[in-house]
């Protein structure tokens, strides 16, 4: 939750059902479609108790319950697709009261900023009504994006509306304790479990969120981090390969950058192989290409210099040809240390071993 705590929300069933068709209405033309494309398609449906008492409460259940189901390799959740969708029961109370207010359902939104709007739009919207000295009717809403508020879609009274009856070819089936405890031994570890382990090892609460957000960057960080468990990987996974992911729109399972390039990377910079300038042009040219970071460095020489002579004789002969600047510098213009190693590094191409020039630096201008 917002103020760091957990809450636990209960559910009272779960269904078991096949996907319907779609039903698409078109104005212009007053005609109406059927789409039977998802129609037979599995479907499990999880409703809860009204223990939700916020969007941001809803939110977060939602997106924890999608990520669960996608831990559990049941189901892709891609909202967009309609493989994960949501029908939310809002209804409002006065302080106090122990009764819930009369509900309305707001019907198959696919998106968690949409739903957010949803609830908060119908919570205000109910409230408004009964403050009006009007009542709350029980109906199913519909929710306009462009509109920014709940439509009516069709006025609903109790459950018996939907002529529920028991199927007789259906046995109840009867679940042993043993094939419970089977199943349990056999789960996967799920988000919250990862991200109290990844918490457990060091990173960040912001740093596991992001992580377990997506498992396949999740594993990507496991693999690489028992190859080489450097300080240094998490910015590497959250910054780098992220970003690249993010700028060329593939999936981590379809990048030429593996879970061994970036431990061997942070290898090569912890040797003192190359530095963080040398480290963004392999770590570049790995994603183009899937060839592994030493033999970058080989090929585009990216070795770094590290030889405290040649890097001496670099940085006296920079301090000789700018006087003027020496001179200000050690009258009190620190500003222009800057100026002095960008210099180093340039006339070393970017090979300058930042912290050897910086060492030098401090020798050669007392």
């Amino acid at each position: 939750l917002e103020d760091g705590t957990e809450k636990s929300i209960r559910l009272t069933r779960i269904h078991m059902e096949e996907d319907a068709g779609k039903n698409i209405h078109v104005s212009d033309t007053n005609e109406s479609f059927v789409d039977l494309n998802r129609a037979g398609t599995p479907l499990l449906e999880m409703v809860s108790y009204p223990d939700i008492s916020s969007s941001y409460e809803a939110r977060k259940y939602l997106e924890e319950l999608r990520l669960t189901v996608i831990y559990l390799g049941i189901c892709s959740g891609n909202m967009e697709e309609g493989a994960f969708r949501a029908d939310t029961n809002i209804s409002v109370r006065k302080k106090g009261q122990k009764e819930l207010g009369t509900k309305c359902e707001l019907k198959n939104i696919n998106s968690f900023k949409f739903i957010s709007d949803a609830i908060e739009y119908e919570t205000k919207r109910q409230i408004d009504l009964l403050e009006s000295g009007q009542k709350v009717q029980q109906e199913t809403r519909l929710w306009n994006s462009k509109k920014g508020e709940t439509e009516t879609m069709r006025i609903k009274e109790e459950a018996a509306d939907y002529r529920y009856f028991d199927d007789p070819d259906l046995p109840l089936i009867v679940v042993l304790d043993e094939e419970i405890a089977r199943v349990k031994e056999s789960m996967p570890e799920l988000p919250s479990e990862k991200y109290h382990r990844f918490i457990q090892g060091g990173l960040t609460p912001y740093e596991a969120e992001v992580l377990i957000q997506d498992l396949d960057i999740a594993l990507f960080y496991e693999k690489a981090h028992a190859l080489n468990p450097s300080k240094q990987l998490i910015n590497w996974i959250l910054r780098d390969l992220m970003g690249s992911l993010k700028a060329t729109k593939t999936p981590v399972k379809e990048s030429l950058i593996t879970p061994s390039h970036v431990a061997h990377l942070l290898e090569l910079i912890e040797q003192g192989a190359i530095n963080n300038r040398g480290a963004q042009e392999i770590f570049a040219e790995m994603a183009a290409t899937g060839k592994e970071p030493r033999a970058i460095m080989v090929e585009k020489g990216l070795e770094q210099m590290d030889n405290s002579a040649e890097l001496e004789g670099i940085i006296a002969q920079i301090l000789a040809e700018n006087p003027e600047s020496v001179a200000l510098y050690k009258a009190g213009r620190d500003k222009l240390w800057g100026f002095f190693v960008g210099q180093a590094m340039q006339k070393t191409k970017g090979k300058g071993n930042p912290q050897t020039i910086n060492e030098l630096l401090k020798k050669l201008l007392q």
